[in-house]
Parts: C-alpha cells; sequence; structure tokens
C-alpha cells in the first residue's frame, strides 16, 4: 500500500471484479488530472493580479476588513473596495472561502502537501489547509 496499491486483487479473479478495479483506478486518475488543471487555472487568475491586488488579496484572505486595509496601506477604503472587485472579477470568485481556496491551490506546488496521484480534489484540498 506505501507504494502505492489502490486495490488487491485475489485469485481467481473474476471479470466484473477487475473491470470494477480497473475503472475506479481510472476514476481516480481523472481527478487527479482535475486537480492539477484546478490548480494551473488559479495559478494563472492569480498570476493575473497586479502586485497591489495580490497584496489586498492576501490581507482580506486574513480577515482583514477594508478599513484596516487602507489604513496599513495608506490608501482610501474606497480605493481598497475597487481592489477587491476587481480581485473578485479577474478571479472568477463568487465568495471570499472561493477566493481562500482559489488562493491555496495556485500556491500548491505539489512538494508542499503530501499528495499521490489517488487523492481527489477534495482529498487534496483538505490536506493543503489541514497541513
Amino acid at each position: 500500500m506505501k507504494a502505492g496499491a489502490l486495490d488487491f486483487i485475489e485469485k481467481p479473479v473474476r471479470r466484473n471484479e477487475l473491470l470494477a478495479g480497473v475503472e475506479r483506478v481510472l476514476e481516480q486518475s481523472r481527478d487527479w488530472s482535475k486537480l492539477c488543471a484546478w490548480r494551473e487555472t488559479a495559478a494563472n487568475h492569480i498570476a493575473d493580479l497586479t502586485p497591489r491586488q495580490r497584496q489586498i488579496m492576501e490581507k482580506v484572505i486574513a480577515g482583514e476588513p477594508s478599513k484596516n486595509i487602507a489604513a496599513d496601506l495608506g490608501i482610501s477604503q474606497r480605493t481598497v473596495e475597487n481592489h477587491r472587485a476587481s480581485i473578485m472579477k479577474k478571479t472568477g470568485s463568487k465568495s471570499l472561502p472561493a477566493l481562500s481556496r482559489l488562493a491555496l491551490v495556485a500556491t500548491w506546488s505539489g512538494a508542499d502537501a503530501p499528495l499521490t496521484q489517488h487523492d481527489s480534489p477534495a482529498t487534496a484540498v483538505w490536506r493543503m489547509v489541514s497541513r
């Protein structure tokens, strides 16, 4: 199992059992591909942000209110609100949790989290969050 075995097949193997095992492996492979595609898309969205927008995004994700962000950066609260709106639009995020997930996945390099090719996207995100 440590070497990556997904299942054991006992002899004699019935056709249905073998086909079901192959289908499980194919499904997990598709999930891994989806995670990699999601990570690439997220990284591209984050790369499209300006340095100021990335700075504000980090503070927003950290839970800081716009008023505090504005004071910290020496800009108006309205400017922060405009940046927040641009960040949400550029990333395609509909909510703060969605933006947080996107930023988390975008920063995942593969070496940062103990993922295997058998992890589903949901499992992968959970492992990254719980580290």
